[in-house]
């Protein structure tokens, strides 16, 4: 936590508070579950629509890839934006241009499917979501005390994932009745009502940079947090695990629902509900997040939940009931979460307020690199080779991802007291 006693001052007063007692902490809270639920509903409402129109899993894994890419692209400058605007402007205007633009697809989707028009808006709509990310990540601290982060950020998790519940099976149930179209309607509705929310929170700024030539000072800004991660042994050797696991991971969604519809035949209400009974193991997982890593400690937490992740990954594909590719799917996405949480948390605990965005962007962006080129390739994959070999190589995978960890400083119990130390 930074000591400067300008951020403290523009800190709002609730922040010492625990999360459920802040006022701006609880509004911002029930922006992000809005926002969390549009973005479960177009998570199945837009492959949906890339299946229905082509049929094609690989075309569905080209568009998940594009989004990935302008996110990845958009995350190289997103930490110098947000660390240097007001960011609660910055994280309505995301809102805002995400309702806008999803809502363009069912409009226009009237006159007929425009495969084109997925492959214009979801770049840019990723584009703006990893800033609205990076935004969202750096204002937690600024609503709650640094010993409550991972309690706040399990608490979030928490209500994505039952957002990550209703989104799904709302998402199946609406794509089944009125067509995926109207599903990707409801999501650029959640963004609206998101963005009213956050117009009452308050939010404090972090510490302007120093002065210095515009060119220099660009050039600087976006090495800043690069600098930091590779300074940080234990944020060095997680980034470069994560980066190994996003590959893996970005194109499970897609596998999963091609194993349903083309494997199992199955249809688009059974999609939707598998994808939400899977989300209660995040659920679960988010809520235990903050107790196990007191318990167990970082290193042992973060490890054993992608060991987790990687040996339900192997198995979805060669799951032939809808039931046993639920619980896999929960038991994934509960290690997801729980890895997820305890590595945001750690970023947040150890780096200064006045970097915390640009090391954000720079963790995300290295980490993500990969993520879309894995996504084509994993779904180009499994459209040839099916999806259950697959499925079984990329869960080995991750399990030795998890391994690896074992010999890395990511193993260390309590790396945010060496930091404190240091």
């Amino acid at each position: 936590m930074s000591g400067d006693p300008e951020v403290r001052a523009k800190r709002p007063a609730q922040d010492r508070r625990g999360p459920g007692r802040s006022r701006d902490f609880r509004i911002f809270w029930a922006a992000q579950t809005l926002s969390f639920l549009g973005d479960s509903f177009a998570l199945i409402a837009l492959p949906l629509l890339v299946l229905e129109a082509t049929g094609s899993v690989a075309r569905m894994g080209l568009l998940t890839a594009v989004g990935g890419a302008a996110s990845v692209l958009a995350g190289v400058f997103a930490g110098v934006v947000v660390d240097r605007v007001d960011r609660r402007k910055l994280l309505i205007a995301c809102d805002l241009v995400r309702m806008v633009l999803y809502a363009l697809i069912p409009l226009l989707w009237l006159a007929g499917p425009r495969i084109w028009l997925l492959y214009a808006v979801l770049p840019v709509c990723e584009a703006v979501g990893m800033l609205f990310a990076v935004g969202y990540v750096t204002v937690v601290r600024q609503l709650v005390a640094p010993e409550r982060i991972t309690a706040a950020n399990g608490r979030l998790n928490a209500t994505a994932a039952a957002a990550g519940v209703a989104g799904p099976m709302g998402a199946g149930v609406v794509a089944a009745w009125a067509g995926p179209a109207a599903a990707v309607a409801v999501d650029a509705a959640s963004f609206g009502v998101s963005a009213l929310c956050l117009c009452f929170v308050r939010f404090g700024r972090a510490v302007p940079p120093e002065p210095a030539a515009a060119g220099r000072r660009l050039w600087r800004d976006l090495l800043a947090g690069v600098s930091f991660l590779r300074s940080h042994r234990v944020l060095r050797a997680l980034t470069m695990l994560l980066s190994l696991f996003s590959f893996l991971e970005l194109g499970l969604n897609d596998l999963l629902i091609y194993h349903l519809k083309h494997d199992l035949g199955q249809s688009d209400g059974t999609v939707g509900t598998v994808l939400a009974v899977g989300a209660f193991g995040s659920i679960t997982g988010a809520l235990l997040v903050a107790r196990i890593r007191h318990g167990l400690g970082f290193g042992p937490t973060w490890i054993g939940a992608v060991t987790v992740c990687g040996c339900a990954m192997a198995g979805i594909g060669w799951a032939r009931d809808v039931p046993a590719v639920a619980i896999l799917m929960a038991a994934f996405v509960g290690g997801g979460s729980i890895a997820g949480t305890c590595s945001m948390s750690l970023r947040q605990q150890v780096t200064p307020e006045h970097l915390l965005g640009r090391v954000t962007s720079a963790f995300w962006t290295i980490h993500y690199s990969a993520a879309p080129i894995g996504a084509a390739v994993v779904t180009w994959a499994a459209q040839h080779h099916g999806t259950a070999p697959v499925g079984a190589v990329a869960g080995a995978a991750c399990v030795g991802i998890a391994a690896l960890g074992l010999f890395t400083p990511v193993s260390a119990r309590r790396p945010e007291v060496a930091a404190e130390a240091a």
